[in-house]
């Protein structure tokens, strides 16, 4: 039997303490840092997590923002848009999911001795856009043109989505890039799992996934990581990218998801993808993600009869691969419930305002 290694990354909003949703436009890079330096740091975990160039991603805590920089490439400034937690490569999906949840209740309780709070939506519900303001220098112009994700960067200002991460497949680079082609196709059918964002610029704008319908197209739904010597594929969006250390060597990345309130349903749609790596029958494969395709769903999502359909293909191709691994059969059976109910994030939450309840730091 085929054993896996799983890694999350979960990007997560900020609210006041009156429940007011805080982003780039109010929010300061050396508050949150603050909260960030509070937090324990274990050297063991860099074997597996990147620091980056800037030294801001020191701990499985870090500020997700948007670097500016000078003339000659120093750091000016960094627009905050929320935290992350990310997760070391753990042995089993259920020590990922009970990493995630366990750091993220010391970065709650650091956060509240500030007056604030993490929620986890997938757009911000007050702003559709980021302004590069100003507009980037030279260096900054030439630095974004590194690769088509820094050329996009600030699309990722206004979403929040996780990183679900697996790694341990036993294929070579052209096995895991058949695998990155294969999951891209079928990310339409597999995204409306995961919506939470039915809002944007302060109400309902009619779909489940305003981050879905802005990032599709400009941004990779997967993304394997290669070794040095290993053949690239030329996409934009990326779909391959060489290694950053060691540990990336094979890893697939979802990134296609919206962020879930839930951190239980990440383990569930790493089961899912976990099955869909091993399955064998299914025939569709695309470089680049089908930005109508996504659009498409973001709308509607699973109250979609085709798209319901859909999905619930791929939870069956899922559960023929993954027999015989009862735990990933557990958690695949509880999100064919959600499927057969068609559940999502964005279904509750836009239950929640209608009924005049706070979600995000949106009421009616």
């Amino acid at each position: 039997m085929r054993a896996f290694r799983y890694g999350l990354e979960h990007e997560l909003a900020i609210l006041r303490a009156d429940g007011s949703f805080a982003d780039h436009t109010d929010l300061r890079f050396d508050g949150l840092q603050a909260v960030v330096d509070a937090l324990p740091e274990d050297p063991a975990d860099y074997p597996d997590l990147r620091v980056g160039d800037q030294g801001i991603k020191r701990k499985r805590w870090y500020v997700e923002g948007f670097e500016r920089f000078d003339d000659h490439g120093g750091l000016v400034r960094c627009d905050p848009k929320g935290l992350e937690i990310r997760t070391r490569i753990h042995d089993t999906i259920d020590g990922a999911v009970a990493a995630v949840r366990a750091d993220l209740v010391l970065l709650d309780a650091e956060l509240a001795r500030r007056g604030l709070a993490t929620t986890a939506i997938g757009f911000n519900p007050l702003r559709s856009e980021y302004a590069v303001v100003p507009p980037l220098n030279d260096w900054e112009q030439h630095h974004r043109m590194g690769s088509p994700e820094e050329r996009t960067a600030y699309v990722h200002m206004s979403t929040y989505g996780p990183d679900l991460n697996l790694s341990g497949a036993g294929l070579d680079a052209a096995g895991l890039t058949d695998v990155a082609r294969k999951l891209t196709h079928y990310s339409p059918w597999l995204v409306p799992l995961s919506f939470s964002s039915p809002f944007r610029d302060g109400a309902p704008w009619g779909g489940m996934s305003a981050r879905t319908h802005l990032r599709t197209g400009q941004r990779p739904a997967v993304m394997v990581f290669l070794g040095d010597a290993d053949p690239q594929v030329a996409a934009d969006p990326s779909l391959t990218q060489v290694a950053r250390l060691p540990a990336e060597v094979g890893r697939i990345e979802f990134k296609a998801f919206d962020a879930c309130p839930d951190v239980e349903l990440y383990g569930e749609l790493l089961s899912l993808l976990t099955g869909l790596v091993l399955d064998d029958t299914l025939p569709g494969r695309r470089t680049t993600p089908d930005a109508a395709a996504h659009q498409h769903v973001a709308v509607a999502g699973l109250a979609d009869d085709e798209v319901h359909r859909g999905t619930g293909e791929l939870l069956a191709a899922a559960e023929l691969a993954l027999a015989g691994r009862p735990d990933d059969e557990k958690r695949l059976a509880r999100l064919r419930e959600r499927w057969a109910y068609r559940e999502c994030p964005a279904v509750d939450m836009l239950a929640r305002y209608e009924a005049g309840d706070q979600v995000s730091g949106l009421h009616r």
